[in-house]
This record gives structure tokens, sequence and C-alpha cells, in this order.
């Protein structure tokens, strides 16, 4: 028995609570911000774990070479607060892992930007910059920003019609609030999913007929990125790894190291984990205790919180992702055009 159904009678609670709140904001009782310029909201039902950040870097490098393009995120463990613009000299203590992740591999090709308040934070975006959109990371729940643009992401193996409410479950709101997506991506597909079972889910999900469905799945990179000195993920298939991860879901990561490389030793840390002293030490220990080649080998998006951790960097890899979703051309249709209808007047 899942102990956590115990816990139902409090989720009633929540029902009652976010059920209120998303009425309110419906029905225009309390007020919700909407720009004259495209925002594209990407994020989920769930507490995490459905692959924001590989959906929002698949947008923001949609858009990029055909207009001007900022991110805004929270900037979740980050140790400053209020309104940021990441900048070469950034790191993720200052910024959260998932902006430095974005800054990382666009570089100055896009604005990445955090604060707290997302609708004043827009504003000084567009105060600073000339931009023609902005995506947000986990900004569905944010009802204060009215968009006519929402990503909603469910996991492939934990789909939200399948779970329940905190406490009882890991659903920040109803599943009926799925509506208000325009876009849902069921995420983290097998490669072998078959269009019978796309066509199960997409019943199971229930769509409006304005609402559109796809499926993406991972795709790992080819190369293993260094500070200095990149491998091909070809030539190191014969190493002895040491596997870093604090993600919210390191398993299908972790699978994927020990289906490729010759052994694979793990260590795992809580999703945004702010790694300390104490706990590099251990990781030069366990490093030291693998024999025969080796590398430390960590997704990107830790990689952002150990890139300066000079005892281990040396040595420390990692493993970029990006995604496929099915139908592609159609999915890159609506959001360009989504854009493009706001340079025709909408």
């Amino acid at each position: 028995m899942n102990w956590r159904k115990l816990l139902l009678p409090f989720s009633l609670v929540w029902w009652i609570i976010t059920g209120t709140r998303n009425t309110m904001y419906s029905a225009g009782i309390l007020p919700s911000k909407k720009f004259n310029k495209p925002i594209i909201v990407i994020g989920n039902l769930s507490v995490g774990g459905t692959g924001k950040s590989p959906h929002v870097m698949h947008v923001l490098d949609i858009l990029r070479n055909f207009y001007s393009v900022a991110s805004l995120s929270r900037g979740y463990g980050r140790r400053t607060k209020g309104f940021r613009v990441a900048n070469y000299d950034s790191t993720a203590s200052e910024m959260g892992d998932e902006p430095m992740q974005f800054f990382n591999r666009f570089k100055n090709r896009i604005i990445v930007a955090v604060g707290e308040d997302r609708v004043q934070s827009i504003k000084e975006l567009f105060k600073l910059f000339r931009l023609d959109a902005v995506v947000l990371d986990d900004a569905f729940q944010h009802r204060k920003l009215k968009s006519d643009m929402n990503i909603v992401l469910t996991d492939y193996s934990h789909r939200y019609t399948k779970d329940y409410l905190l406490p009882a479950g890991n659903l920040r709101e109803s599943r009926r609030n799925a509506k208000r997506a325009q876009i849902i991506i069921v995420t983290k597909c097998p490669d072998d999913l078959s269009e019978e079972e796309k066509k199960q889910i997409r019943k199971e999900l229930k769509p409006t007929p304005k609402q559109h469905i796809f499926f993406s799945r991972v795709k790992y990179a080819d190369q293993l990125e260094h500070r200095e000195f990149p491998i091909s993920l070809e030539k190191s298939r014969h190493m002895n790894v040491l596997s870093i991860t604090g993600i919210a879901s390191p398993q299908p990561f972790i699978d994927y190291l020990k289906a490729n490389f010759n052994q694979v030793r793990e260590l795992n840390f809580p999703d945004h984990y702010v790694f300390k002293e104490d706990d590099v030490r251990d990781i030069v220990t366990a490093f030291n205790q693998i024999e025969g080649e080796k590398i430390i080998l960590t997704t990107e998006k830790d990689y952002m919180r150990l890139r300066h951790e000079y005892s281990i960097v040396d040595n420390l890899y990692y493993l970029p992702i990006s995604i496929e979703i099915d139908k592609e051309e159609e999915f890159n249709h609506l959001i360009f055009s989504y854009v493009q209808s706001f340079r025709s007047g909408n």
C-alpha cells in the first residue's frame, strides 16, 4: 500500500485552496497581467521531474535564430534575491543551476534572467532589451501572469492522470487545470513508443478540441563535455565512471550510463542540491577508490554547481541532453505562429 494515500484528507484541503485561487483568477476577481509581447510559459502540474529544462532549451533553440528572445526563471536554489541577468561571470549560486545551464548552452545568443516576481521581471526585461518574446520556466501556476501559450509537461511514466494532489501525490493543482494549456507534451517517452499507445494516452489525457498533444524523448549527446578537453562518447565507453546526480529523476541518466560505460558507481543527491566541502571530499574519496581509466560524469545542470570545485574539475565531465518531439513541424509552427501573431497586431 502507498502510505501517502493516507494523506488524501489533507489533499482535499489543498484542492479547496488551489481550486478557490484558480477560480478567482479565471473569474477576474484576482487580476492577471497580459503583455503585448508573446510570453511562452512552460511548466507542469507536478512538483518536478518532468524534464522542463531541456524543453525550455528546445523552445529557445527554435526561436533564437529568428527572434530576440529571453528566458526567465525564478532561480530556484540561488543565494541572491530579485531580478538578475546572467553574464560570463555569473554562477549557479547567484542565478540558480537551471538558468546557468541555459546560459552555458546559448551564451549571449539569448538573454537569461531570473526573478521571483515574474510580472515585474518581464517589465524589467522589456525595459532593458529589445525582445520579441520571453520564455518562462516553471510558471504554469503563476496566475498573476496571463499567457496565451502555456505548455504543460507530463512524464510518460508518471502522468498527471494517474497522480493525486499534494501531499498524497505530487500534483500542485487539480488535473483539470491542464485544460488551461494550449500544448501538452508527454515527456521521457521510450524510443519504441507505438502510435497505438500514443492514441491510448491521448484518450487518457482527454484534451479539449483546441489543445495539441505531443510526445518527446530524451536524446543524449555523442560527446562528453569538459572545461578544456571534451571526449567523444565512442572513445570513452571503456572507462569507469563515478556518476554524480542532484536532479529530481536521476534513474534514466544512470541507466544510460550503465548501458554505455564499463562500470558505473553512483553518488546521488537531492534535486538542486548545494554541494558542501564534505560532499566534495566524499566525491574525491569515491573517485580514488575506482580503478583503471576513469572520469567523474554528471548532468549539465549538476555541472553548473560543481564546475568551481577545483579538487574534482580536472576529472569532471558532463553529458548534455536534448529532446526530440514527434510532429516537430507542427510543434514549431505553433510556436512560430504564436510569436508572429503579435507582429501582426494580435
